[in-house]
């Protein structure tokens, strides 16, 4: 495998470093002042280090394509560096201490209850683990045959909606506190749409490449 620190691989290293620094602030309340804006600041921190990690994604991708910098490292890391980046979120904020806790207080007055909101969420984010599974091991199957699953756009569009979710469930109790937990519930919802039907549409795109009688 070619191990070339080029650019758009340093890049993808970036992403995988921060990411556990990403899930500590998203899950810990580091800073514990006696009134919110310690949590405030963990959930900005963990906002911060989430997007920069998402923009890297963007950034190496182009910069490999633009620039014939694309390696067999990359190749396999930054796919890789995705889905811990994506699956670490979601788990991360399902076990948060205080993700949702000041939308307890904002769900008041036709706001979104968070029992609920925490709910959806887990069973989304569920969805989004099956699916990323599922289509792993359909193009771990199908690339014996030599046929490569490309990624197509609504794959593109999953991918991004996965990452505005994560960013509105952070933000939106410092940013947007006014829209009381609907913003959040809408992402999560958006999300697992997108992330079923991009599923469902990679494994009918190439079930015909499966062998199902052996």
């Amino acid at each position: 495998m070619d191990i070339t620190v080029n650019l758009p691989n340093k890049l993808t290293l970036i992403r995988i470093i921060s990411i556990p620094f990403f899930i500590l602030f998203a899950v810990y309340d580091f800073f514990p002042f006696d009134d919110c804006y310690g949590d405030w600041l963990s959930r900005a921190i963990a906002a911060a280090l989430f997007i920069g990690a998402a923009v890297t994604d963007f950034l190496d991708g182009h910069i490999a394509r633009k620039h014939n910098l694309i390696t067999d490292f990359g190749k396999f890391m930054d796919p890789l560096a995705d889905k811990f980046l994506i699956l670490g979120s979601l788990f991360a904020l399902c076990v948060s201490q205080f993700t949702f806790e000041y939308n307890t207080v904002l769900a008041h007055d036709f706001g979104v209850p968070v029992e609920i909101l925490q709910h959806v969420f887990f069973w989304a984010s569920i969805v989004v683990m099956f699916r990323e599974l599922a289509v792993t091991s359909m193009r771990l199957v199908v690339a014996k045959t030599g046929i490569v699953v490309a990624a197509n756009m609504l794959g593109k569009i999953k991918t991004n909606t996965q990452i505005v979710c994560v960013s509105v469930l952070l933000l939106e109790p410092i940013v947007l506190p006014f829209c009381r937990g609907w913003l959040s519930l809408a992402s999560v919802i958006v999300m697992t749409v997108f992330t079923l039907w991009s599923g469902l549409n990679y494994i009918l795109s190439y079930w015909k490449y499966l062998d199902t009688e052996k």
